[in-house]
């Protein structure tokens, strides 16, 4: 008999949350374009109250960066493996105003703000290092190499406060292959879009090491649960959550879960990480959620749900220890 993890929540179970979708999206999920009302039933709490509406704030608020050229890829069919309980999906209307992206500014309310009418089509991923052929690929390759589906995460700010975020993508461990990094790679080490023309944060937070860059044990990359995520909430991913790709590492800390990726690098060595060099005694590499581990400043013990504003103890590795444990020996930091 298979047991079913703490983090996991029967269909049955689910909480259906506010979810802001198009009139074009809600008409596939009704089972137009090949979308079944099975796949996603949380779709619809959003349109019924109202908030389909094309022009509103909420569809402006919420949009992607790649305009309609994959709508027909979205929503994904949720992978109900990775539901977890008893928690619920936050709100879209407070996941996506409530944003750390210092490229953007320091304002976590004030991130969408900036962040409207950023295009990132077209795009560019670099691929380098120890792999057996240095190539490039772009947002066509991005959406349609895998097949999408949407995960629920828990999602886990160093700050300590959480989230619930339906992010719709694919494993990384696929994109990781597809690189075909050699035996001698160890690391991945991933880098963020630098344009401190449209990215205010980055003109005016020169103390920073822009662009953002993160890094990963290879083991870690390829691991089940790590997720290359293209999008949120059943459509394009928009710029305050990471657009027009980002990873998913939902058993560390969010600022691991690197955004707007432009480069991907495979290396034998350790890499440094933009936190790490910057705060060295309050950032590190590993970054794994530990309530025993405070942050020099801050209590980990316990976090504030921001869609329920209420607080909770932290678990371990963000609840996902019994499936990333046997990666650490628990002494990392």
């Amino acid at each position: 008999m298979s047991s079913r993890y703490d983090w996991n929540l029967p269909e049955s179970a689910a909480t259906p949350q506010e979810v802001f979708q198009t009139r074009r999206t809600v008409l596939r999920a009704l089972g137009f374009g090949g979308m079944t009302l099975a796949a996603s039933p949380f779709l619809f709490s959003g349109a019924l109250n109202g908030d389909d509406d094309e022009s509103s704030e909420s569809s402006t608020r919420f949009a992607g960066t790649v305009g309609k050229k994959f709508d027909e890829l979205f929503p994904a069919k949720r992978n109900s493996k990775y539901d977890f309980a008893p928690l619920p999906q936050t709100p879209e209307s407070i996941a996506s105003t409530y944003n750390n992206f210092y490229e953007f500014t320091t304002d976590k309310s004030k991130v969408w703000k900036l962040a409207q009418g950023f295009s990132c089509d077209p795009w560019k991923v670099q691929v380098k290092g120890l792999v057996e052929k240095e190539f490039e690929f772009g947002l066509e390759e991005l959406f349609r190499w895998f097949p999408l589906e949407e995960r629920l995460y828990r999602f886990r700010c160093v700050e300590a406060w959480a989230m619930q975020v339906p992010w719709t993508g694919f494993a990384l461990k696929s994109l990781v292959e597809r690189c075909k990094p050699l035996g001698s790679a160890k690391y991945l080490r991933v880098v963020s879009l630098l344009d401190k023309e449209r990215l205010p944060g980055q003109k005016k937070g020169t103390h920073w090491p822009w662009p953002y860059y993160e890094a990963f044990r290879l083991d870690e990359a390829t691991h089940d649960l790590a997720f290359v995520a293209v999008g949120s909430y059943g459509h394009p991913m928009p710029m305050q959550h990471g657009a027009p790709w980002r990873i998913v590492m939902p058993w560390k800390y969010g600022f691991k879960s690197a955004k707007s990726l432009v480069q991907i690098e495979f290396t034998e060595k350790r890499p440094a990480t933009f936190w790490n060099d910057s705060s060295p005694k309050e950032y590190g590499f590993y970054a794994n959620v530990n309530p025993k581990k405070p942050h020099p400043r801050w209590s980990q013990a316990t976090e504030r749900d921001i869609g329920t504003k209420t607080r909770r103890e932290t678990l371990l590795y963000n609840g996902y220890a019994e499936q990333v444990g046997s990666l650490y020996s628990g002494e990392e930091f």
